[in-house]
C-alpha cells in the first residue's frame, strides 16, 4: 500500500468516527439518567446487558467470594504489576512550590488532588483487571481519596472476579454494576446511589467515548479514546513471527482496532504476511482478528527510515514498536506517539500489563497533542500570588497602562486607587514634616 493512500483512508476513518445516530442515542441516555437517576440505570442495565439487578453496588461479600475464585498465580502477577506501575508513577508526583522575592513578592503554585474520580472499566464479555491498575494507581498516588469504578455486569449479574480482586488490591472505594453511556452519565451528574465525581477516566466502546465527550465541561475527562492501534516499524533485522504476533495482539481487541506494519524490506513484508496467516488460525479470537485486519490492517513498504518516520509522525500511533537496528538512536525521530517500544523484546503487551508506564494512551492521531494517563491527570494546579505594598506600587504604572489599552478601566482603577492612596499618604507626611 502507498503512503498517501493510507493517510487518505485514515483521515476518512477519523471523520466518520462522529456518528449522528450514535450521538442521539447517547444524549437520550444522558437525559434519562439526569431525570430518573437510579431507575434509569436499572432500566438500561436490563435493556442493554440483559440483567435485572437488585442493587447497583458491589458488596464486600461479593469481593470476598471473588477472591476465592481466582488462583494465586493471578494474584501474584497482579501484585508484581502493581509494584511496577506504582514505582513508575511515583516519579510523576509534583510538589507545591513558591518563590519569595526580596521586594516582597511571593509567587507559587499549589498542587491539590481532585477529590472524587470515576473509573470506567470495560466488562460484560471480557475482563480488564489491567485497566483497574492503570487508572486507579496514579489516582491514588495523586492523593484522590474517593475512587469509584463502574463496569458492566456479566450475564449472571456479577462482576468478573479478576476485576473485583484487582479493585481490592489497589483500594477502590466503590464499585458499581453499570456500564455504557448510562454509567458515564451517573458519574457526571450523580444519582441516588452514585455520587457525582470531578473527573472520569478509563476506556470504553463508542457509546462510552461519545458520552464522555458530551459530559465534558460538566465534569473533566481523561480523553476520548478511539479503537486500539499499533504501528510496528520493522527493518531486515526484525523477526517476522514477532512482528506478526504483535500486530495480532492489537487486532484481537475489536473489529475496529488498527494494526499497521511499516517496513523498508519487501522480504519482511511478505514474511510478516505469511506469519499472520499462519498464527491467526491458532488464536481464540480469530474471527474478530480477521475482521480487524481486513478493515484496518496494513503492511506498508517504504524506501528508507526517513520515509518511515515521516509516516509514523503523520499517523501519531497509540503504540509504536521500533523493531529495527539501534532503535534507541532512531526514537528521537518520533515526534508523535503514545508509547514507544524499543527492540524485538519489548512487545506491546509488556506495556499493557507489566512494565509500569500507563497503558491508557492517546488514540486516533491525538498523540499529536495528548499524553498517556498519569499522576498529573488527577491533580489541580492553583497559582499563588502575593505582592507587598511597595512591590505593587513599583508595578502599578505598567498594570494601569495595560488595563487601559484593553479598555478595562475598572481594572486600572483597582490599582490606581491603591496608588493614589499611597501618594496621598506620602504627600501628607511631607506636609506635616
Amino acid at each position: 500500500m502507498k503512503q498517501e493512500q493510507y493517510l487518505a483512508e485514515r483521515l476518512d476513518r477519523s471523520v466518520n468516527f462522529n456518528n449522528e445516530t450514535l450521538d442521539q442515542s447517547v444524549l437520550e441516555i444522558i437525559t434519562q439518567v439526569r431525570k430518573k437517576g437510579d431507575d434509569a440505570l436499572y432500566s438500561y442495565t436490563e435493556k442493554f446487558d440483559g440483567v435485572t439487578l437488585d442493587s447497583l453496588s458491589v458488596t464486600s461479600k461479593e469481593i470476598s467470594e471473588a477472591r476465592k475464585l481466582v488462583n494465586q498465580d493471578f494474584i501474584q502477577a497482579l501484585e508484581q504489576a502493581k509494584e511496577n506501575i506504582t514505582r513508575f508513577h511515583e516519579a510523576q508526583k509534583e510538589q507545591s512550590w513558591s518563590v519569595y522575592h526580596d521586594d516582597g513578592r511571593l509567587l507559587g503554585q499549589q498542587i491539590t488532588p481532585i477529590e472524587k474520580v470515576g473509573v470506567y472499566v470495560p466488562g460484560g464479555k471480557a475482563a480488564y483487571p489491567s485497566t483497574v491498575l492503570m487508572n486507579v494507581i496514579p489516582a491514588k498516588l495523586a492523593g484522590v481519596n474517593d475512587i469509584s469504578i463502574v463496569t458492566p455486569p456479566q450475564a449472571d449479574g456479577k462482576i468478573n472476579p479478576c476485576v473485583l480482586v484487582a479493585a481490592q488490591v489497589v483500594g477502590v472505594d466503590n464499585i458499581y454494576k453499570i456500564g455504557g453511556a448510562q454509567a458515564i452519565a451517573a458519574l457526571a451528574y450523580g444519582t441516588q446511589s452514585i455520587g457525582k465525581v470531578g473527573k472520569i477516566v478509563g476506556p470504553g466502546n463508542a457509546y462510552v467515548a461519545r458520552a464522555k465527550k458530551w459530559v465534558f465541561g460538566d465534569v473533566a475527562i481523561d480523553m476520548i479514546a478511539g479503537p486500539s492501534e499499533i504501528c510496528v516499524v520493522a527493518d531486515e533485522t526484525a523477526n517476522p513471527s514477532y512482528v506478526a504476533s504483535d500486530l495480532l495482539s492489537q487486532a484481537e481487541h475489536d473489529e475496529q482496532a488498527s494494526s499497521i506494519c511499516i517496513t523498508t524490506s519487501d522480504v519482511i513484508a511478505q514474511e510478516v504476511k505469511a506469519e499472520i496467516q499462519r498464527q491467526v488460525i491458532t488464536l481464540d479470537r480469530n474471527e474478530i482478528i480477521q475482521k480487524s485486519l481486513t478493515q484496518n490492517g496494513k503492511i506498508i513498504v517504504v524506501q528508507d527510515l526517513n520515509d518511515v518516520f515521516e509516516l509514523v509522525n503523520d499517523i501519531a500511533p497509540e503504540h509504536l514498536q521500533l523493531m529495527i537496528q539501534n532503535p534507541a538512536e532512531s526514537m528521537h525521530a518520533v515526534k508523535h506517539a503514545g508509547a514507544i517500544f524499543l527492540g524485538n523484546y519489548s512487545p506491546e503487551p509488556l506495556g499493557d500489563y507489566f512494565a509500569g508506564p500507563n497503558h491508557t494512551l492517546p488514540t486516533n492521531g491525538t498523540a499529536i497533542f495528548s499524553s498517556p494517563l498519569g499522576v498529573y491527570d488527577f491533580v489541580k494546579k492553583t497559582s499563588i500570588i502575593q505582592y507587598g505594598k511597595n512591590a505593587l506600587l513599583n508595578a502599578s504604572d505598567s498594570i494601569i497602562t495595560l488595563a487601559k489599552a484593553e479598555g478595562l478601566t475598572a481594572h486600572a482603577n483597582s490599582v490606581q486607587i491603591r496608588k493614589d492612596e499611597q501618594d496621598a499618604s506620602t504627600f501628607n507626611k511631607q506636609e506635616n514634616s
